[in-house]
């Protein structure tokens, strides 16, 4: 699925307009038109009741206008607020204003506070919100007589349905400005837009469906938006069934360089997670003195005990022995479980600028990474990253607070930096691709707040690259289907209280429903 920014929508319209020549007027009739068949399907119950439409100057407001139209057709008793003065309305909106009133459709002016403050009292007595007041184009935050209205709909409890986007929330990163609509359900014109899919956005959005407009395809085309919602028919154009000749020696080789005393589990983890994704052979390399702890853990992979100069700990004096296990292998996975010792970090800047082989970087790796970024820019093979809000904040030398604050912005702007593929977890993870693309992955759950989880998902990543998955491919294989084998979890077993290696071991059945039935 496409997701679009305000501003890539906002040019598709105007070349829709502008050089297609399809009025406006038309695509503003098509906009609320599947609304309305959206709202209906949303809202059986507003047959029985009373719709507000709450409408303010701009095209958002036109849409609800031609709603409170159609919906009247229907035999719906539908009141519009108005929240400015009539003869501010322009265009396209002036005109579906002028048929609203034409047809006697109640419409109450309320242009400042202190009519708002005499209208409370009619407003009450609603059952349903249509939000049509502040549509993509919000720069700053809500104030003033809009802030007023949306805290008064938040107060009342009454559901609402959101015309576009919810009024406050930013288009494109999904956060509110300050005061946001939450809606039971939103129509969004043309193409989703991305902060409607974010977190938080989509919370506030609630059911989301796309009405179709008339904005041609070639339009989209034109302005080609470079982000997109992960669903499950894309992750089955690149993931496929293997032929019957395939063995363990063409399905990829995985090296794995991690764990520290206390942290086996991690390095354990991400090894087998690679072979539940399908490697045919793992590779695990630890500290030498680890042998005993993390054998036990890892049946089928292969281990290799690396020379020490502390002990438990991966330092530069195992570069030449890890660099002596390239050949052969497809992928290197690093940093799960190593620590941030100075040695260990010497050891991650070396590997990352030798290494031959494609990699995947995750925790204590980044951590280490961290302290000289530029070492990426030397690097020739392909790399992913895999930073959680605060690994992401010591990457780029900002707070997570920040890094939450444009999750897509920042990733964006990291692997364009330096020509990496970047996973940026938390809810609704973030792919960037070296060339900018971005990915929003839908599948995921809070229960995922436990241990563990990111050394699978680095293994599951590690897994598809050396099966041969494009970097860009790999990351969303691999996130999309460890979200959705949690969801799984979540479904069977309860919101919260699964582990990792429960995850894990759902991999394979994951995979099979999501690619091959």
């Amino acid at each position: 699925m496409i997701l679009v920014t305000a501003d890539e929508m906002r040019e598709m319209d105007r070349i829709t307009i502008q050089e297609v020549g399809i009025p406006g007027r038309i695509l503003m009739e098509h906009a609320g038109s599947g609304a309305v068949d959206f709202f209906l399907e949303q809202f059986p119950e507003a047959f029985g009741g009373r719709v507000g439409i709450l409408a303010g100057r701009g095209n958002n407001g036109g849409d609800g206008f031609v709603m409170a139209r159609l919906l009247a057709h229907r035999g719906i008793r539908v009141t519009v607020f108005l929240f400015t003065d009539r003869e501010k309305i322009k265009g396209d909106a002036a005109a579906n204003l002028e048929l609203v009133f034409r047809l006697g459709i109640p419409v109450i002016q309320v242009p400042d506070e202190a009519v708002f403050q005499r209208a409370k009292s009619r407003m009450k007595l609603f059952d349903i919100w249509i939000d049509a007041l502040l549509g993509t184009g919000l720069k700053s935050d809500v104030k003033g007589l809009f802030k007023e209205v949306i805290a008064f709909v938040t107060a009342s409890g009454k559901p609402v349905f959101a015309v576009d986007i919810p009024s406050g929330l930013d288009s494109d990163t999904g956060r509110p400005k300050g005061v946001c609509i939450r809606a039971r359900a939103t129509a969004t014109f043309g193409h989703a837009k991305i902060g409607c899919v974010l977190f938080p956005g989509g919370e506030y959005s609630g059911e989301l469906k796309v009405a179709d407009i008339g904005i041609p395809s070639s339009v989209t085309a034109q302005v080609g938006p470079k982000q997109f919602l992960l669903t499950p028919q894309r992750i089955r154009s690149f993931v496929h069934n293997r032929p019957a000749e395939a063995h363990k020696g063409n399905t990829g080789h995985v090296l794995v360089a991690a764990g520290s005393p206390g942290k086996t589990g991690a390095a354990a983890m991400t090894a087998m997670a690679a072979m539940r994704t399908g490697a045919g052979l793992v590779t695990l390399g630890i500290p030498e003195s680890l042998g005993a702890a993390v054998e036990p853990q890892v049946l089928e992979a292969m281990t290799a005990p690396l020379p020490e100069s502390i002990p438990g700990i991966l330092t530069d004096a195992a570069l030449e022995a890890i660099e002596a296990l390239f050949p052969g292998k497809s992928c290197l996975a690093l940093g799960p479980g190593m620590g941030t010792a100075e040695g260990t970090v010497n050891l991650v800047h070396e590997l990352v600028r030798t290494s031959p082989i494609p990699m995947v970087i995750d925790a204590d790796g980044l951590n280490c990474l961290a302290r000289d970024m530029d070492v990426l820019k030397r690097r020739e093979a392909d790399t992913v990253l895999t930073p959680h809000p605060g690994e992401m904040g010591r990457l780029v030398k900002k707070t997570a607070a920040e890094i939450q604050g444009d999750r897509v912005g920042w990733a964006r702007r990291l692997a364009e930096a330096y020509g990496v593929t970047v996973v940026l977890k938390g809810a609704k993870t973030v792919i960037a691709a070296k060339d900018g693309t971005i990915f929003v992955n839908p599948t995921g759950n809070p229960g995922m707040a436990s241990g563990g989880m990111g050394d699978v998902l680095t293994g599951m990543i590690a897994g598809w690259m050396a099966q041969g998955l494009s970097p860009e491919e790999a990351a969303q294989a691999g996130v999309y289907l460890h979200g959705a084998a949690a969801d799984s979890l979540f479904r069977g077993r309860g919101p919260f209280g699964y582990l990792a290696s429960d995850v894990m071991a759902l991999i394979p059945a994951q995979i099979r429903e999501t690619t091959f039935l």
